[in-house]
């Protein structure tokens, strides 16, 4: 995926309305019209959130007479969750590296309360 196409979807998914948006379309075609009567914003600005969509080409734009019906296009978000996706291959890497230290971290300190419990010190076993 281009640098300028990820900022463009990026962007677009940014906004909660967009959001809203796509998560609407997810279920089928709508219309514009009856999109914008879902939120408490008028149609100008749902329209505009539309362009911003339509733009980082998440949502498709049909014209059927008067009607201007919209359905979602998921190519971009996947070209987008394969990019993330490096990173969470990183970042998960990291985290069982960081689970392994502290399970480690947390087995030597049993060990040590235990040692501690029985009244002998490693150090003192090793002279007797």
């Amino acid at each position: 995926m281009g640098e300028y196409r990820l900022d463009t979807v990026l962007s677009a998914v940014a906004d909660p309305t967009r959001r809203a948006i796509l998560d609407r379309l997810r279920a089928g075609d709508a219309r514009v019209t009856d999109l914008a009567s879902a939120f408490p914003i008028s149609l100008n600005s749902t329209s505009k959130h539309i362009k911003v969509l339509e733009r980082a080409q998440l949502v498709h734009r049909e014209v059927r007479g008067r009607d201007h019906v919209l359905s979602l296009r998921g190519e971009a978000l996947g070209e987008a969750v394969a990019w993330m996706q490096q990173y969470r291959e990183f970042w998960e890497l990291r985290l069982e590296a960081l689970e392994a230290f502290v399970l480690a971290d947390d087995a030597g300190e049993a060990t040590d309360a235990a040692t501690e419990a029985s009244g002998t010190d490693s150090s003192e076993g090793a002279a007797r």
